[in-house]
């Protein structure tokens, strides 16, 4: 396969690696010169223009900055784009892969949103996903050359789709790293190193992700049975957290915005409730 990557930063140039390892003809592209030597010198083509890079494969990757940065570049290119798939693999919201996939279907380009679930040494690996939302017929067509760098995730037409994936999966990536180094700082304050706490902690995230599947159909009927744990079990439990990170001089602001989610629930009347019950809260900006 023929494959255009727009974009050499260290992720645009994980994916070219990647494009090459796996066999395929890839031409390269980046606004400052010097990015693509590396590259070209593992048999990509360089291409002296945008124009060139974007005439030069039948699918054509787009990893650069932000999207005014994608449509800066490619708006003016629209005709030679025509006819052709864009991959847009560049960060942004939903909103933003919306309207660019109204351009690409204006314009007669193919158009797939991506998001990278991995940093640039990932790439490649099939244990990575690769998250794609927009066309289902492009999706079907270069699933295969795409899995060069990752395992593809359709998630549908809706373009926005693999944003809204990518916001929302980073939020739980930021809250787990956030609970993790509270728990290494508060064992490590009895003298427990991180990786001796670590491999403890990672084995529990299994029951965790037994939780999450036992409370999706729950937030989906908005139904909350507390036979596993109420929430007045859940605050009895997170005093201790509190206590304990207290106890050792550690800051107390995550247990805290912890509890205070479950007791406004148990104030509203919701202790014998599950877990679950805390979306009403979140759905509605913390007031429920």
């Amino acid at each position: 396969m023929k494959v255009t990557v727009l974009g050499l930063g260290s992720m645009g140039t994980a994916l070219a690696g990647a494009l090459l390892e796996a066999g395929h003809e890839t031409t390269v592209w980046n606004r400052s010169a010097g990015k693509d030597e590396a590259l070209v010198a593992r048999g990509a083509a360089r291409a002296a223009t945008a124009a060139e890079a974007v005439g030069a494969s039948p699918l054509v990757l787009a990893c650069l900055s932000d999207y005014d940065a994608v449509h800066g570049l490619l708006d003016p290119l629209a005709g030679e784009l025509r006819g052709r798939t864009l991959v847009n693999l560049t960060s942004g919201t939903p909103e933003q892969a919306r309207a660019s996939a109204a351009w690409a279907a204006g314009h007669g380009i193919g158009y797939l949103d991506g998001a990278i679930m991995s940093t640039p040494p990932g790439i490649g690996s099939p244990a990575i996903m690769l998250l794609c939302s927009g066309s289902s017929q492009a999706f079907a067509e270069y699933r295969e050359t795409l899995a060069s760098l990752g395992d593809p995730v359709g998630l549908g037409d809706d373009a926005g789709a693999a944003s809204l994936y990518d916001t929302a999966l980073l939020g739980m990536m930021w809250a787990t790293l956030g609970g993790w180094l509270q728990g290494v700082a508060l064992t490590g304050a009895d003298k427990v190193d991180a990786v001796t706490f670590t491999p403890v902690a990672i084995r529990w995230t299994a029951a965790v992700n037994g939780f999450m599947s036992t409370y999706a159909p729950q937030v989906d009927a908005g139904v909350y049975p507390g036979d596993d744990a109420t929430l007045d079990v859940h605050l009895g439990a997170i005093e201790h957290f509190v206590r304990a990170s207290a106890a050792r001089g550690l800051d107390p602001a995550l247990p805290e915005l912890l509890k205070s989610s479950i007791e406004q629930a148990v104030a509203a009347g919701h202790g014998g409730d599950g877990y679950a019950r805390l979306i009403e809260a979140v759905r509605a900006g913390g007031r429920a």
